[in-house]
């Protein structure tokens, strides 16, 4: 059946594209920025695609595009047909990005960047990239990312895949990125963050280790706010692992 919404659909498409909008514009301003010649992670390997930050928005702008997508697409059929085909097929595969990896992967951004930053911000965002990065873009990369996540929740009910199937594909993720944060040491010799650089191999092991399991207690979070968001309305149901 069609997904659950609070919103009709073409409501729910124009809260979408400008969402959508909103992430293209941030991307667009991260990668114009006239001082990015001055920022030393942009010239080294990897440019922006090291940051788990740049690849969250772009993985956030692909997801609202999705929704976009599928909003449009509901909005043309009939309720008939949106019960099979391609408009089912475009809501499990948003409901699948959304739990697995739109808000696990962009609510550990959000969390662990702020974290850092109060405890000693030289470790994860140094105080000369104030002169670099203006602070509305900071504040866009790494804290409007949650409420908007949280929006969606609470606009549109998302069928959360089983927890083997979900945590299984964000452990994935976390290990891919984990494999290139490695290489860009290992093939220019710096770390992607500075803390990285102020640990010993086991600390660095735990760093990481840490860093990737947290990510698991942020997809049952996601699936716990669904369903007291959405229990009301039979559609979303407990998975079992």
């Amino acid at each position: 059946m069609a997904a659950a919404t609070k919103l009709g659909p073409q409501l729910s498409l124009l809260v979408h594209l400008l969402i959508f909008s909103w992430y293209v514009f941030t991307i667009w301003s991260n990668c114009t920025l006239q001082t990015s010649d001055r920022h030393p992670g942009v010239r080294s390997y990897g440019g922006r695609w090291k940051y788990l930050t740049f690849i969250n928005l772009v993985s956030q702008a692909l997801f609202f595009g999705l929704c976009v997508l599928s909003d449009a697409v509901q909005s043309s059929v009939t309720v008939k047909q949106s019960r099979s085909g391609t408009p089912l097929l475009l809501t499990r595969l948003r409901d699948f990005y959304f739990s697995a990896l739109a808000f696990p992967v962009g609510s550990f951004v959000f969390v662990s960047f702020w974290t850092l930053y109060t405890y000693d911000r030289e470790l994860v965002y140094p105080k000369m990239l104030d002169e670099i990065i203006p602070i509305w873009l900071n504040h866009a990369m790494h804290t409007v990312i949650m409420p908007l996540l949280l929006l969606q929740m609470f606009l549109q009910n998302h069928r959360y895949p089983s927890r083997t199937k979900g945590i299984f594909s964000l452990a994935l993720f976390a290990a891919l990125y984990l494999s290139w944060v490695l290489w860009v040491h290992h093939a220019s010799g710096i770390w992607v963050y500075p803390i990285m650089a102020h640990l010993s191999p086991v600390g660095l092991c735990v760093f990481l280790g840490g860093a990737s399991l947290s990510m698991a207690p942020l997809y049952l979070l996601g699936e716990k706010l669904s369903l007291m968001m959405w229990s009301s309305t039979g559609n979303q149901k407990k998975k079992k692992k």
